[in-house]
């Protein structure tokens, strides 16, 4: 009997289609297509779009220029700050060991190459600076100081001043530098130098003009080139005494 004369006895064929869509679960067979995956929820028209040529290239080109000027502003910062990396401070004196050696930071280099100074090497000797009293107050030739104390052990050492632009102050006394060799000492080693622009018995520094100056003592043929227990040395201090 054909199937639309009875619908209450299904073909055998029917019946077996019946009985695997039971065993699917429900679920559609197989077409052939691949089985979805997480990475199907993103949609190809969803994804971020590359920007217009036009808008590309003056955004790198922004970019680069933000670069450089960034670099080469710190690297100008850095040369120009006037002072060197790797310092060493001993009360108001301030000491570079590693300046003049192999050792010397680029920055470094391009400072004592740019201010044209010329650092003594490790195997001559080790320089101090100074351009601040005891008090912290910028040193300047318009004020009398007094250098009490000692200094580190060294063959030979030499005192100057010099100026902002680190060239010797000119004076009217005919010289511009203290040596070891003509300090007056005390009994127990300790010596005082006044460092002004008029004359004083004894160690006397001359100095002129009333601008910034720092105070630079060079030692040489000294064991601290190697940088080696310079916390532990004692430095003369730097007293004001008056201001004209």
């Amino acid at each position: 009997m054909a199937l639309a004369d009875n619908p209450q006895k299904p073909s055998r064929k029917l019946s077996g289609a019946l009985a695997h869509a039971r065993r699917l679960g429900g679920r559609r067979p197989n077409s052939g297509k691949p089985r979805s995956s997480p990475r199907d929820a993103w949609r190809i028209d969803e994804l971020p779009k590359r920007p217009p040529i036009q808008f590309f290239l003056p955004n790198l080109m922004l970019a680069v220029m933000v670069a450089l000027v960034a670099g080469i502003g710190s690297a100008y910062l850095a040369v120009d700050r006037g002072r060197l990396f790797g310092e060493v401070q001993l009360g108001e004196w301030i000491a570079y060991p590693t300046a003049g050696t192999p050792d010397a930071d680029p920055y470094s280099a391009a400072t004592t190459a740019r201010t044209g100074q010329v650092p003594l090497g490790s195997g001559e000797g080790l320089a101090f600076f100074a351009d601040r009293d005891n008090a912290g107050d910028r040193l300047t030739a318009g004020c009398d100081y007094r250098l009490s104390g000692q200094t580190p052990p060294a063959r030979m050492w030499t005192l100057t001043a010099i100026n902002s632009r680190g060239a010797l102050l000119e004076t009217d006394a005919g010289r511009v530098a203290l040596d070891s060799r003509e300090i007056l000492r005390k009994p127990n080693g300790d010596f005082d130098i006044e460092v002004s622009t008029k004359a004083r018995p004894g160690n006397w520094l001359p100095v002129a003009g009333s601008d910034a100056m720092t105070l630079v003592l060079r030692l040489y043929d000294t064991p601290l080139t190697t940088g080696a227990g310079l916390q532990e040395i004692s430095m003369p201090a730097v007293l004001k005494e008056q201001c004209r």
